[in-house]
Parts: C-alpha cells; structure tokens; sequence
C-alpha cells in the first residue's frame, strides 16, 4: 500500500499525565485506521493532534512524504472533521453552514441541497441548527463530510446519536468514500463492518 499518512513516535500530556507515547501507523489509499481503547484513554485527543487543534510533545505526521508542520494549512485543506461538536453555527440553518464550508475547504459537484436530502434532513434544512435533534445534527455533520472533496475523514465515535439505519448509513457512506480512493481514521467503540484494509490501533 502506498501510504499518504505517516505517525511516527507521537506523544502527548495532558497536564503530567502521559495520554500515550511512541504512538505510530502508516494509513494509504482506501484504508481505515480504528483507534481503540477506553474511555478517556486519548482516542479523541489523538484524532485533535491529527488535526492539528492540540500541539503533541513529541513526533511526526507526514502527509505524501512531507511533515506536515511545514505547512499546515495545505494539510487541513485534505481532511474533514465529524466529531462529537458539530462546530455549525447554531443560528444558522444546516443549509447556509454547508455554504458556509463551502469556502473552507474543495467540494464535490453535489449540490448543499442535495447532499443534505441524502442524509434525510430534507425538512430541516432550512431550520437553525439550534432546533435540530442530537441525531440531525449528526447527520448534518456527515453531510459536510459527503460534500468535501478531500481524501482523509478524522472521525470521532460517528455512530453516536444515531439509531440503527443512521449507523448503516453511515457506514455505507463511508464504504463508497473508501472506494473512491478515500481514507479515515475514527474512534469508535463499536465493530466496523467494512470491505477495507482495516487496521486497529488500541490506546491503553
């Protein structure tokens, strides 16, 4: 596998607690890393460090071969995030957020409009996001996924909040992300039921 994403010897404090040391993986084209571990353990401080939101201690990231600390912004334009807070604009509607990202990072053809009805919030769409469910917000997080047109998707515990069809869509919009030449790190409790060169990293 031709690896586009590099972790080398990561270590990070959170105050004088070590959350993990001498972390490392190597991720290409078309697969997923799983991160494990208990509650608190560092999976989603991890998934920040990836981001670059939390600055590690130690280590490297190398995107195609290239640290990515020598420019990190050429980095964010080549992920996107789901995580437990959505970071929508609760006054806005999911539709005027989705434009709003538009201007953040490349998008697909796909239309706000159309991504948005795909993951079933055609009648929210023009509500404020403060009047949406847990679970909509959700989905409306994973539209901004759908439409980005970038390679790595930094999910954290993505079936939160979401019943049993919201899970197998999820996964299945992750399956054809994956298929397109995608990847994905994600933390998740849960058992993926994927057709992908899968790997586990547990965090203890």
């Amino acid at each position: 596998m031709n690896h586009k994403l590099v972790a080398e010897d990561l270590t990070l404090f959170r105050g004088e607690r070590c959350l993990f040391s001498g972390i490392g993986f190597a991720l290409g084209v078309g697969g997923v890393l799983a991160l494990k571990g208990a509650n608190g353990s560092g999976k989603t401080s991890l998934l920040r460090a990836l981001a670059g939101l939390i600055d590690l201690e130690e280590g490297t990231i190398s995107w195609d071969g290239r640290p990515v600390l020598d420019d990190p912004q050429q980095f964010r334009s080549q992920f996107a995030w789901y995580g437990h807070r959505t970071g929508f604009k609760h006054d806005l509607t999911p539709l005027e957020n989705l434009r709003f990202d538009a201007m953040l990072r490349p998008q697909r053809d796909s239309s706000p409009r159309d991504v948005l009805r795909s993951v079933g919030l055609e009648k929210q769409m023009e509500l404020p996001m403060r009047l949406l469910s847990a679970g909509q917000q959700r989905r409306a997080a994973l539209a901004r996924m759908l439409i980005a047109d970038v390679p790595l998707w930094l999910m954290d515990e993505p079936f939160t909040n979401l019943d049993i069809a919201g899970r197998e869509f999820v996964e299945t919009t992750l399956g054809t992300h994956l298929a397109r030449g995608g990847m994905a790190i994600i933390a998740t409790h849960m058992a993926l039921s994927l057709d992908a060169n899968l790997d586990e990293l547990v965090i203890q």
